[in-house]
């Protein structure tokens, strides 16, 4: 091959290579969400948006990339001093989203870096102000505070900051263990209220039940003594109704008291069994009753009406509770024995004072026996 065709093929490549490269930097093609600073001959031109464009080749150059994405950067702990004389370390979380491409290029140098910086100075400005307590509990307030403060700042650097967050606060191990004891004595405190409080409800609760159940049962007390007065009444009056009716005799009541003396003499309390004079009288009344005296008077047997013979007087009656007759029964021997005992007192005469001789025993005749 001779030179010259070797120049030729030098020169024809080189030309190639030019093209190439010139057809590449004519030609740019932008991403969504993206942004390009177009310089012309080291003047700002245009900003390019997403998209195919065409540059003039060796004249204009992109200068920066500019992602319009909503970005988030979180800083180192920062040391803070609030107005109690306490250090504390405070994590930050910027959200923020570049809207003006040609003012973030131009107007800082480095904007994340401004913005941390911006972030630290007027998080000291803001804490500062603020104690230990106030600045636990007022997170939403700070949040405002500095997303304010950041969002004026960063206007002109055509940076909009959406959001900040405190994302950590550290007090120092001292005061969090003192916080810690602080909180725990709160707890105990809440939990012994609130122990006394179901205590006391359950003293309360307990007493209404008491007291309901106290009215209750006096009231069924009451109730059941009043039926059971009116029992009594209704039975001790069906009883005389029915001795009217019957027209007892004194046979019949003779009868009925010597069958209630066995029963007066077996009570446990019974220390002495005093004999009553009226029992001749009685006796003599059941031998008569008996057969020892069968005659009938007439005018005794004149004197009842026809009609009881064939009316049954006791057609109605009903019959008495044996346990209400047995108390019956018991009172009225009591008070029999009573007026026997004090017969006896005024035939015998009394001795000393809490002494009663002993009375004799009559037979049926009414005379005392031969010693």
């Amino acid at each position: 091959m001779e030179p010259g065709d070797v120049v030729l093929l030098v020169v024809l490549a080189l030309v190639v290579i030019l093209v190439g490269t010139t057809i590449a930097k004519a030609i740019r093609i932008v991403p969504q969400a993206t942004s390009v600073i177009v310089e012309r001959l080291g003047r700002y031109s245009r900003t390019l948006e997403p998209g195919l464009h065409f540059l003039v080749p060796f004249v204009d150059r992109p200068r920066a990339v500019v992602d319009l994405r909503e970005q988030v950067v979180s800083f180192p702990p920062q040391p803070v001093i609030t107005s109690d004389n306490l250090v504390v370390n405070i994590d930050t979380v910027i959200y923020f989203q570049p809207t003006d491409p040609k003012a973030a290029v131009y107007e800082i140098y480095n904007y994340i870096q401004g913005i941390e910086q911006l972030t630290v100075t007027t998080l000291r400005n803001v804490i500062g102000s603020l104690d230990l307590e106030q600045t636990l509990t007022s997170r939403d307030q700070i949040n405002g505070q500095l997303r304010g403060v950041l969002d004026e700042a960063t206007g002109r650097w055509g940076i909009r900051v959406n959001r900040v967050e405190l994302k950590a606060i550290d007090p120092p191990a001292s005061v969090q263990d003192s916080m810690e004891k602080q909180m725990r004595a709160e707890r105990d405190r809440r939990a012994a209220i609130l122990n006394a409080e179901g205590v006391k409800q359950s003293q309360i609760l307990t007493a209404e039940g008491d007291k309901q159940s106290a009215i209750l049962r006096a009231e069924g007390q009451a109730q059941a003594a009043v039926l059971k007065a009116q029992g009594e009444s209704r039975a001790i009056t069906q009883v005389f109704d029915a001795i009217h009716r019957g027209d007892a005799d004194p046979k019949l009541l003779a009868y009925q008291y010597l069958q209630m003396l066995p029963q007066i003499a077996n009570g446990t309390a019974s220390k002495m069994w005093i004999v009553p004079t009226e029992l001749t009288a009685a006796l003599g009344s059941i031998t008569s009753a008996l057969g020892g005296d069968t005659a009938v008077s007439p005018p005794a047997a004149a004197a009842r009406p026809s009609s009881d013979v064939v009316d049954n007087p006791f057609a109605d009656t009903q019959l008495e509770d044996p346990n209400e007759a047995l108390e019956r029964a018991r009172r009225e021997a009591a008070g029999a024995s009573a007026e026997a005992d004090a017969d006896a007192r005024k035939v015998s005469g009394a001795g000393p004072a809490g002494y009663t001789q002993p009375i004799q025993q009559r037979d049926d005749f009414g005379t005392p026996p031969q010693q």
